[in-house]
């Protein structure tokens, strides 16, 4: 058997017990190295021991270790997956609790931009990208030299300006995973009260913001069910928005969560903070640690007691993960092990990634990056034709892609006037004196991960 070579990269994310044990359970990648990296070595290393014990109990010919060279991970790689936070090294279980994040969400809230979880779109969305980007343009740049065909796999947001920022500045082939259109084919099978793995479907869109344009079941049309069961739900806790949206589009929206529904809508900005918004809203943004109860924490570098009691929580953390049972069907995750052992072995299988439209829908640019159903092979994955984006959607989206362009190009020149265009195109926007003034505070809090925009 083939042994190739994985590169895990931001390996200390908590993202990468799911991915580790889904490596575990697929014997057709035995004989492969799995090799994890992070600029916190020692997180790298916890979570080697736990990539190490999941193989044991599995019994899966895999090799785990961990790295403190970005060079030693990356030389000859096959694969990389990459989860890489848009906060350096702080010392936080997630991006979410990290000061930066922080900022990004406190400081619009100054100006009247609430926000609820700040990881895609909006000012917080931004100012990740803008941190991000050049994380990922660096490590892209050591890639083309070590390993040129090696096939990324990223999990990080904002998906969409990242996997824009790489095909558009580098020749690594750079693939998007989620699992939010999964999420959305659950919904539909909990409404429709049948089985997932019986609905087929067919969406457009941009991560975290797409919508169904075909549900069938058994070969019939389920989708005028699918509304009309909608419609009785119009008001339904958590989801009011998104069921009252679909119902004006006449297109179900795909994640039906309104937490990352309302951002990309600019009904946040008409509340002018959280106060007025439902308390699910207001307890997403607590959990995304936006908490209006509280003043904006300050910054300070952590203390040695306060990282030796966070590396004991995360080992905690760790050893409390266990091998999955199985890995289930390609609707309850990402399935990233199953979709590089098809690639591994030519096999074609179909998935859900974020790629370059190149014609999937015909009437979209062909640049933009689409979540959308692909195919596998010896060479990657390509996308299935769609058709064309009905015209309501189209001018949601081809929005959204000037500014998910916007904010690469801005990450990438350090250019202020194309943040300042971004802020303004994006649909929690403040009057441009207004929209200057935050710019300018929001990137002063990032300043230390912005180097590019020093004057």
């Amino acid at each position: 058997m083939v042994q190739k070579k994985i590169a895990c990269l931001g390996a200390g994310s908590l993202y990468f017990p799911r991915a580790l044990g889904d490596f575990a359970l697929t014997p057709e990648l035995s004989c492969s190295e799995i090799v994890l990296y992070d600029i916190d070595s020692e997180k790298a290393d916890m979570m080697a021991v736990l990539g190490r014990r999941l193989v044991a109990e599995s019994g899966v010919a895999l090799t785990v270790r961990s790295t403190a060279g970005l060079s030693d991970a990356l030389d000859g790689a096959d694969f990389a997956l990459s989860s890489i936070g848009g906060s350096g090294a702080e010392i936080t279980p997630n991006v979410y609790d990290s000061y930066y994040h922080t900022a990004d969400v406190y400081i619009p809230a100054k100006y009247g931009i609430p926000q609820v979880i700040g990881d895609t779109c909006g000012p917080a969305g931004m100012m990740m990208g803008l941190r991000s980007v050049p994380a990922y343009l660096a490590i892209c740049r050591e890639m083309e030299k070590r390993c040129p065909d090696v096939i990324v796999f990223n999990h990080s947001n904002p998906m969409a300006v990242l996997c824009r920022a790489m095909n558009k500045y580098t020749s690594v082939k750079f693939v998007g995973i989620c699992h939010g259109v999964q999420i959305g084919f659950h919904h539909i099978a909990e409404i429709m009260g049948i089985p997932v793995d019986q609905i087929q479907g067919v969406w457009i869109g941009t991560n975290h913001y797409y919508w169904f344009v075909r549900l069938m079941h058994d070969g019939k049309d389920i989708y005028p069910e699918v509304m009309r069961r909608v419609a009785e739900r119009r008001n339904e806790p958590n989801r009011f928005l998104s069921n009252q949206l679909s119902l004006a589009y006449r297109h179900k929206i795909v994640y039906p969560e309104d937490d990352h529904v309302v951002e990309f809508y600019p009904y946040l900005t008409q509340f002018g903070s959280l106060d007025g918004v439902p308390e699910s809203l207001r307890e997403s943004a607590k959990a995304h640690g936006f908490d209006t109860s509280r003043p904006m924490p300050k910054r300070s570098l952590p203390t040695q007691e306060i990282r030796d009691a966070f590396m004991c929580k995360y080992r905690e953390i760790l050893n409390e993960v266990r091998l999955p049972v199985d890995k289930g069907t390609p609707l309850t995750g990402e399935g990233i092990a199953d979709i590089v052992a098809a690639i591994v072995h030519g096999q074609r299988q179909v998935c859900i990634v974020n790629i370059p439209n190149r014609g999937v829908v015909t009437n979209l640019p062909e640049d933009a990056i689409l979540e959308v159903e692909g195919v596998t092979d010896f060479g990657g994955v390509r996308g299935i034709q769609v058709g064309e984006c009905p015209v309501a959607l189209r001018g949601l989206l081809e929005k959204r892609f000037a500014w998910q362009e916007l904010v690469a190009d801005a990450a990438v020149k350090g250019d202020r006037n194309l943040v300042l265009q971004a802020l303004l195109l994006d649909e929690m926007s403040v009057l441009p004196d207004k929209a200057e003034a935050m710019m300018e505070e929001l990137l002063a809090a990032s300043a230390d991960m912005l180097p590019q925009f020093k004057h």
